[in-house]
């Protein structure tokens, strides 16, 4: 399964085409509709959110509400457009309304200043235009197909926040992941503990009077998947490693983690490897799950715990100091929408960027044209399992 995204912030539409996906799967535009509106939510999204309200339409690849084996191809209209259309127009237009909405004093964080550089522009727009986070619609639009297919094999995934902000979420001890998953559904932070609701609100509005912006960290949790996904025959076939590169390459993300992460720099073999046990109706497994579910690039059988962390957002109300680049004079950087913060969102994207990746490696693995072919060859490789 692959697919290309395409279209800019504020341009007519965006769009992908995701090709290689079984035919048989039930879909519609509501399984899509339902991710996106999760994209959309969360405390402390800004005023974009009151104008767009995403829908997606299918125009080729699903008949009847089943997948044809054809490539799928996905559009979401950009309502916000419409103020837009000369700034963003296709044709060559005067000069005097090239110049509306020009960008030229590059914000400290985002692509603008290196992406015009590199491409050669005199108005920063064209870069930050497809850098934006709104190109991330139909990644979890991409997402939601990949959910659909991961549902039929017996997988589930959720995400929730482990840190806003520098206030780190106290997870309540014996919390069963099911609990947890219910829990940060309910919660507009997307954050397993209810009782620091209105700490962390209270500071997202603080932040928010100040014109700053606030970061923190995110875990993706995967039940469900067997042990032998990935290779270690090859550097790149490594599943961890793809599970990285997608999740490095959403918009803010600078960092990922495995299970305990960072925090194995400090401990002894001992307090990190997984003991392995063996049950008679179950197989192999292990005693704890410190490593994330990954050993040699393959997954171990363990639930899969992704962490990343997201940067605060770079657009600052209140902005800091850049250069002009016709004069190279110091100027207060450009103020683009934004928000205060946007991790609960970010976490709907992690998820389904990690879903999408599961669903290529599922496929690539048990390479199927229909679903019911691949629900058989996916069982049978379970049952295989149990029994080694």
């Amino acid at each position: 399964m692959r697919y290309l995204t395409a279209g800019e912030s504020h341009g007519p539409s965006l769009t992908a085409i995701v090709e290689g996906v079984p035919a048989g799967l039930s879909l519609s535009p509501a399984d899509i509709d339902q991710e996106l509106k999760r994209r959309q939510g969360g405390y402390g999204r800004g005023a974009r959110m009151s104008i767009e309200s995403d829908r997606v339409v299918i125009s080729s690849g699903v008949r009847h509400g089943k997948t044809t084996g054809s490539p799928i191809t996905l559009t979401v209209i950009n309502k916000d457009h419409q103020k837009w259309t000369d700034i963003m127009a296709v044709e060559d237009i005067e000069a005097s309304f090239k110049s509306k909405r020009r960008v030229k004093h590059p914000r400290p964080g985002h692509a603008d200043l290196v992406g015009g550089i590199k491409y050669r522009f005199d108005d920063l727009r064209n870069a930050l235009e497809r850098s934006s986070a709104r190109e991330t619609t139909m990644r979890v639009a991409v997402g939601a197909i990949a959910k659909r297919i991961l549902t039929e094999l017996g997988i589930t995934i959720f995400n929730h926040v482990l840190v806003f902000g520098g206030i780190p979420i106290e997870i309540p001890k014996k919390m069963s992941l099911s609990a947890m998953k219910e829990a940060a559904r309910q919660s507009e932070l997307s954050i397993i503990n209810p009782d620091q609701e209105v700490e962390i609100k209270s500071y997202i509005d603080t932040v928010k009077k100040e014109g700053n912006t606030i970061g923190g960290t995110i875990e993706t949790i995967v039940q469900g998947v067997p042990a032998g996904l990935g290779s270690y025959v090859q550097w790149d076939r490594k599943l961890d490693a793809k599970l990285a590169q997608a999740v490095l390459s959403i918009n803010a993300f600078k960092g990922v983690e495995f299970g305990l992460g960072f925090d194995m720099a400090s401990l002894k073999g001992s307090q990190v490897m997984d003991p392995i046990i063996w049950d008679a109706d179950e197989g192999y497994g292990r005693q704890t799950n410190h490593l994330g579910g990954f050993e040699g690039g393959m997954t171990t059988g363990q639930p899969l715990v992704v962490k990343g962390v997201m940067k605060p957002i770079p657009t600052l109300y209140k902005p800091l100091m850049s250069v002009d680049i016709d004069s190279h004079e110091p100027y207060k950087a450009t103020v683009e929408r934004s928000d205060p913060t946007a991790l609960p969102a970010a976490g709907v994207i992690m998820e389904n960027v990690v879903a999408t990746v599961l669903a290529q490696e599922i496929l690539a693995t048990f390479s199927s044209d229909t679903m019911l072919d691949l629900e058989k060859a996916f069982s049978d490789y379970r049952s295989y399992v149990k029994q080694f």
